[in-house]
């Protein structure tokens, strides 16, 4: 009021105008009924609680928190009487994710550009989301970036189909428009390869030896599986690049009779799962 209590003065001024009740829940408090002070004219403004909010934001993360468990804001907000002491409607629930989710966006096509990153692991993978009353597997791309400190931050999320080239290139190019430059590492989903080569010139593509590993095998009789999986290995954990390049040449001579299915696999892939020799010995294992 610009002035000390009970001191008096003439002209247009304003008053105390008694208080309205409030109430605010605490963490680990619960509901508090306050009284806030008022004046004639209404400029007053707390500053002790925020305006329009009704419990602090510590709660607020917590909501968040427990509906990212998979809790429905239906149901959430059933329980919320015996969480935090007031019930919160599903409508406040929602608006609490909707901020996170405009956080999460915001993180999602953040900047790249100063990263640093070296490598980036790029697949497919499903997950389970609310869509409108059910829940249903949603293919998602991920690609993952390894830092020069060997930090694997997560780079990118995007829905899409895993088995598309169209989608791959579309999430390349976001990536690339975010100020990434890396080399890649993936297993041989139809275009993957093709769409980072086609968004990311210059740099080198790794193909996944797991899922190479698992492939050729599985094209050889059962007789013939170990025999032909140890000489792949062989090839994998070769000393040198020149070394592996001989393998490769005595593993087609060997099987090319009796796996010609193999054989053919292998032939197509095998440069590409080779990249890793142009590259620091310390970080072939990766």
């Amino acid at each position: 009021m610009g002035r000390k209590r009970y001191k008096r003065l003439h002209g247009d001024i304003n008053h105390r105008n008694g208080s309205y009740e409030r109430s605010f829940t605490l963490k680990e408090t619960g509901k508090v009924d306050l009284q806030v002070p008022g004046d004639r004219r209404g400029n007053f403004k707390t500053k002790v609680i925020p305006e329009s909010r009704r419990y602090e934001d510590a709660l607020r993360q917590d909501l968040c928190l427990i509906f990212l468990t998979g809790i429905s804001t239906r149901s959430l907000s059933m329980i919320s009487k015996k969480l935090i002491g007031r019930k919160i409607s599903a409508g406040e629930i929602g608006n609490v994710n909707k901020e996170l989710m405009e956080a999460a966006e915001k993180w999602r096509i953040r900047d790249l550009s100063e990263e640093s990153i070296k490598y980036i692991f790029a697949d497919g993978v499903c997950f389970d989301m609310r869509i409108g009353k059910t829940i249903e597997s949603v293919p998602v791309l991920v690609a993952i970036g390894v830092k020069r400190t060997g930090q694997k931050p997560v780079l990118g999320l995007q829905a899409g189909d895993k088995e598309s080239a169209s989608g791959w290139h579309e999430f390349f190019e976001d990536l690339k428009s975010r100020g990434l430059t890396a080399s890649g590492i993936m297993d041989g989903l139809p275009g993957l390869e093709q769409a980072f080569k086609e968004e990311f010139t210059n740099t080198g593509v790794q193909r996944c030896q797991v899922h190479v590993a698992r492939n050729i095998p599985a094209k050889a009789p059962e007789k013939f599986k170990k025999a032909a999986a140890d000489d792949l290995i062989s090839v994998f954990y070769a000393s040198s690049k020149k070394k592996a390049g001989e393998l490769f040449d005595k593993f087609i001579d060997r099987w090319k009779k009796d796996l010609p299915s193999a054989v053919k696999c292998l032939d197509t892939s095998i440069n590409a799962c080779l990249t890793f020799f142009n590259f620091p010995e310390e970080k072939w294992i990766s």
